[in-house]
């Protein structure tokens, strides 16, 4: 059976609601499996552009109020927004193999990179005492920054020695390692910001806050199975080297997982690549006059590593120099060009290929329609690409 690109694409604009009829900001991040959240501006665009009677209230609502968005270091060891009943599968399938990586990577460097104050020999005893101490201090304030932490658990001050003259290369403390580590192990949780939906500046709080009786156990190679699955059922047809990427396994753990799925080849592109068996005949409707104005790092382009059957024919304008891709443009399931803010809050957009009047037109549009919601707020992508910088200066 062959997928040509053009019915790719009408599954790519019906499965991942590129016409803005998501019914809810939940409905938005399930169908691409989970939002992309390294900026968390990117959280709201995302759902923006596929929810279309949502707001950024409605959005905040939903991860913080509601909790049904849980914002977890996972796969790629990339920040995502995670559906609540999806957390689990995420976790035993990416985040806790992401946090044994963090932690062997942290103790190797307590033991060999100079420390101020000096530590004792047994490494791994005094990590978990400080991991102790930021547990309680959450278990009494509820609600802290890492800053607070690092008050209340004075060792998270601990600081890393430069050892070159590099300019990279200074003093810095442990706090964000730690955090960042307990995080992705499910024992603390990234909250809601201090300041704007743009803000960085997120706060943490205790994981028994969010599950009360623990993440839900599963077996690692069930866990991984079903993600597999997901990202498949979204995003196929897929390669091997597309699952391998999109979840950051090695390639012997990504044949295992679809060795367990019942997956059938397909044509797709100039080569093979992999289906769901029950999602062999499910076709996305025609695509008719579709336009979306998606963010950096939207999880509908960063989706595959082989792009060629979405992206323009020079496609370089749309990247920085670590593969990173900016806001989008899309015309009928393809990206067409890209877009920024000004700082005036106004959209400006440049499309890099021609599909006409009609595409123009239904751009124009989206401009019209993003614009009222953003309330007048600019956003900076923190991986800034050339076109980005171009439109909005």
């Amino acid at each position: 059976m062959r997928i040509t690109d053009a019915e790719r694409r009408a599954r790519l604009v019906e499965f991942h609601h590129l016409r803005g009829d998501a019914s809810s900001p939940l409905q938005a991040a399930r169908d691409v499996v989970v939002l992309h959240a390294t900026d968390p501006a990117t959280v709201y665009l995302s759902a923006l552009a596929r929810c279309a009677s949502a707001s950024l209230s409605d959005i905040a609502k939903t991860m913080y109020d509601d909790r049904a968005l849980v914002r977890m270091l996972a796969m790629r060891r990339t920040m995502f927004v995670v559906p609540a009943d999806f957390v689990a599968i995420v976790h035993h399938g990416a985040s806790t193999d992401v946090a044994a990586r963090i932690r062997k990577h942290l103790l190797k460097q307590l033991a060999t990179v100079p420390t101020e104050p000096e530590l004792p020999d047994d490494l791994p005893a005094w990590l978990e005492k400080v991991e102790k101490g930021v547990e309680s201090a959450l278990m009494r304030r509820g609600t802290a920054t890492g800053t607070e932490l690092a008050v209340e658990e004075p060792r998270l001050r601990t600081a890393l020695l430069p050892t070159t003259e590099r300019a990279w290369d200074v003093r810095r403390t442990i706090t964000s390692q730690v955090l960042t580590m307990m995080g992705a192990e499910g024992r603390i949780v990234r909250c809601e910001p201090r300041g704007t939906w743009t803000s960085r500046h997120h706060t943490w709080e205790p994981g028994h806050s969010w599950w009360p009786n623990g993440i839900e156990e599963l077996e690692t190679a069930n866990a991984r199975q079903e993600l597999a699955a997901a990202y498949i059922h979204r995003f196929g047809p897929v390669t091997e080297a597309d699952v391998a990427w999109w979840t950051g396994w090695p390639l012997g753990v990504t044949r295992k997982a679809l060795a367990a799925l019942d997956t059938v080849t397909v044509e797709a592109g100039s080569g093979s690549a992999l289906m769901l068996a029950d999602d062999v005949k499910v076709q996305g409707s025609a695509v008719d006059g579709c336009a979306t104005l998606l963010p950096a790092l939207d999880p509908t382009p960063m989706g595959w590593k082989e792009r060629a059957w979405y992206l323009p024919e020079d496609p370089a304008p749309l990247f920085d120099r670590n593969g990173n891709i900016g806001p989008t443009v899309w015309w009928e399931g393809e990206i067409i060009g890209g877009w920024a803010i000004r700082n005036d809050g106004s959209i400006a957009t440049r499309l890099l290929s021609d599909r006409g009047a009609a595409a123009s037109s239904a751009v124009a549009t989206a401009v019209e329609e993003l614009t009222p919601r953003l309330d007048g707020t600019v956003v900076i992508p923190s991986f800034r690409t050339p076109l980005e910088r171009e439109l909005s200066s």
